[in-house]
């Protein structure tokens, strides 16, 4: 229900239940994240949502989120390597495929990018009759973020925050309104700080390099205070990358493995940088936290299912059962 929100709710259980029936019945052949696409669809408008936000789900070209006509805006923030599998093994290769979403007479509004990066969106962009558009040279949309409190943590956030305040005035919003928007915005497991009984907590959900280098630059080169890390990772994931950037940093080292899709073997990544593999996520955080005792922070990353059951169990929130492509 969370991949489906209306007015910053996730769809009730009925409507989700409605919705997806819905979905299969037109579709009974469609994949899965074809079917949460449409389900979404006809939950807003059965809700009778006036402005949507899709978010792509991987790429864009043949994304089922890129079925719909030109949108009124649309948004492309930094591009990381990620899915090269499926996107292909550059940058600019990858920004064609998020490109793909370019539709004619849609404004494109994009963010900070490399140059070659830059360049392959713009010539996607064109061939599709749209316009592309820099946030970083949006007088009104820089000024608004300059004086804005952000509620999302992290510098990476500020750039991401330029590129939302691009979007929200062309979409005709108050200046006003979007700024309340950016100091607002909440997002669960993104550099995020639990301080619970046992000690503090930070959750952040990157799972691919550019994630990884984003959390680093956030805690800084040291801590006078103990920290431990609890790591997993999927295995088709660059887990051997990320735990490269973060060794150095964190040298006491957890290993458990995230629910999902397979995981990389916490043998496997104690093998490459030493630690201790624990059989759930549970006893690596217990250990952790033993580690570095009620002062000390415990940082979780690697992994959105690991950060989702470290969150859950850290907060004794219910869980539900993971659901992975």
């Amino acid at each position: 229900a969370e991949r489906i929100q209306v007015a910053g709710e996730p769809l009730p259980d009925a409507a989700l239940a409605a919705a997806l029936g819905e979905a299969l019945a037109l579709g009974p052949d469609l994949t899965f994240f074809e079917a949460a696409t449409l389900a979404a669809f006809l939950a807003f408008r059965r809700a009778g949502v006036e402005l949507a936000v899709l978010e792509v789900g991987l790429g864009g070209r043949l994304d089922a989120t890129n079925v719909v006509p030109a949108p009124a805006v649309g948004a492309i923030t930094r591009i990381a390597l990620d899915h090269m599998d499926i996107l292909g093994p550059t940058l600019p290769a990858i920004a064609r495929e998020k490109a793909g979403i370019a539709k004619a007479g849609m404004p494109l509004v994009v963010g900070a990018l490399d140059a070659d990066v830059e360049e392959a969106i713009v010539a996607v962009a064109a061939a599709a009759g749209a316009r592309v558009e820099r946030a970083t040279e949006d007088a009104a949309a820089q000024t608004l973020v300059a004086a804005a409190p952000l509620g999302l943590a992290g510098a990476h956030q500020r750039e991401n925050a330029l590129v939302a305040a691009a979007v929200g005035l062309r979409l005709g919003l108050a200046s006003d309104a979007v700024a309340a928007g950016l100091a607002g915005a909440r997002w669960p497991g993104r550099l995020e700080t639990l301080l619970t009984a046992e000690g503090e907590y930070l959750l952040d959900a990157a799972h691919n390099p550019d994630g990884v280098a984003a959390l680093l630059d956030h805690v800084g080169p040291g801590s006078e205070r103990p920290e431990a890390l609890v790591f997993g990772a999927l295995a088709d994931k660059a887990w051997a990358a990320m735990l490269d950037a973060l060794a150095p940093r964190f040298p006491t080292r957890v290993y458990a493995s995230p629910r999902g899709r397979a995981p990389a073997d916490p043998a496997q990544l104690a093998a490459r940088h030493d630690g201790t593999p624990c059989p759930s996520v549970a006893t690596a955080l217990a250990e952790a936290r033993r580690r570095v005792g009620q002062g000390g922070r415990v940082v979780v990353c690697g992994s959105i299912y690991l950060v989702g059951e470290a969150r859950a169990q850290l907060l004794g929130l219910p869980e539900d059962p993971p659901v992975a492509l």
